[in-house]
């Protein structure tokens, strides 16, 4: 591929109710930085010309990107100003710009982002996931018939926030405490879904026309503490002083079966192309003791540092790090070869 100027365009905002430098607020993150910076050395090791884009939650920001010179932006973008639901708003600034940019188009991460939406969709496609329910300030807008234990969740975040060892309940009191707990820290109806208990697995995808899903990927949550939630909760994903984070590791698990892997890995590429994903993405599935696959989330432009279980995947499946880079690049770009026009979001 021809050498490309790249933007590598990732979220950076203040925040007012933090520790302060000085007169100012301290900078804040939704990922951390690593992984801008991995990237970026990774497309200059490629060859291209690669350039930082930040956004930090102003109007200024907005100009300097519409602003900016680049054959390709990298979308490295989880929030705007803080808020996590904005990186759809983003995604759809770029597309009115015309601008070329790598992942999930603005409909995708729409549709990714609204788990209830997501559930209905693949119900629609013969896809299992949990059944649910959804409540907001008092009013059900869906409902299955489910049974206790359940575990509640934001119905519009992902990465795990709003999810706690606590989310998962056991009785209607518990239950109550939870939807309380998300109406007041999210503004957000709760959804509510059957617990299933099993081993939690992920799979990666990469790819469009011809997606194709890598090595099969399980987080082991057995050495988490007897009478705590197998949950890949916040205390699991994102709190690295605990002990929980510490003893939950992903890895390639060697005993499933190659029919359980072809199904993993067959209703990953279905579930990616439901929800009308681009170039990569990961899935997350739980396999019940009776051996059902369960969807439980989808995610669109997942982390991409090499400690992650999506390069993870990719070398597994042969892909060293700066060819997944590149790879990605190069999906990209195939997909806007109409003449350079952009395809429809």
């Amino acid at each position: 591929m021809a050498k490309l100027r790249i933007g590598v365009l990732y979220d950076y905002w203040w925040d007012e109710d933090e520790e302060r430098d000085g007169d100012r607020p301290r900078p804040k993150r939704q990922v951390a930085d690593d992984d801008i910076q991995k990237i970026y050395e990774t497309l200059k090791e490629v060859g291209h010309n690669p350039i930082y884009v930040r956004l930090d939650g102003t109007a200024d920001c907005l100009k300097e990107l519409a602003d900016s010179e680049a054959d390709l932006i990298f979308n490295l973008v989880e929030s705007f100003g803080g808020n996590d639901g904005y990186d759809t708003n983003v995604a759809a600034y770029l597309e009115l710009l015309g601008r070329h940019f790598t992942g999930a188009g603005s409909h995708g991460l729409y549709l990714a982002q609204d788990k209830a939406l997501a559930k209905k969709i693949f119900q629609f496609h013969g896809i299992h996931t949990p059944y649910f329910a959804t409540v907001f300030r008092g009013r059900t807008e869906h409902a299955h018939d489910i049974s206790f234990p359940v575990i509640v969740k934001p119905a519009r975040e992902d990465g795990s926030i709003g999810i706690q060892f606590g989310a998962v309940c056991g009785s209607i009191k518990e239950l109550m405490e939870r939807i309380d707990y998300i109406h007041a820290q999210f503004d957000s109806p709760a959804l509510i879904e059957e617990y299933i208990e099993g081993r939690e697995f992920y799979v990666a995808v990469i790819g469009n026309e011809r997606a194709e899903a890598l090595p099969v990927v399980e987080l082991d949550l057995s050495k988490l503490p007897k009478g705590t939630p197998k949950i890949a909760g916040t205390e699991v994903k994102w709190e690295e002083d605990t002990e929980a984070y510490k003893i939950t590791k992903p890895f390639f698990p060697k005993d499933l079966d190659e029919e359980l892997t072809t199904r993993l890995q067959q209703t990953a590429v279905q579930a990616f192309q439901a929800l009308e994903l681009r170039d990569y993405g990961r899935i997350d599935f739980r396999v019940a003791s009776d051996g059902t696959v369960h969807v439980l989330e989808v995610n669109p432009n997942p982390h991409l540092l090499p400690g992650a279980e999506f390069a993870m995947a990719a070398l597994e499946s042969g892909r060293e790090y700066p060819q997944l880079i590149s790879g990605i690049v190069e999906l990209a770009m195939a997909r806007y070869g109409n003449g350079g026009r952009p395809p429809s979001p």
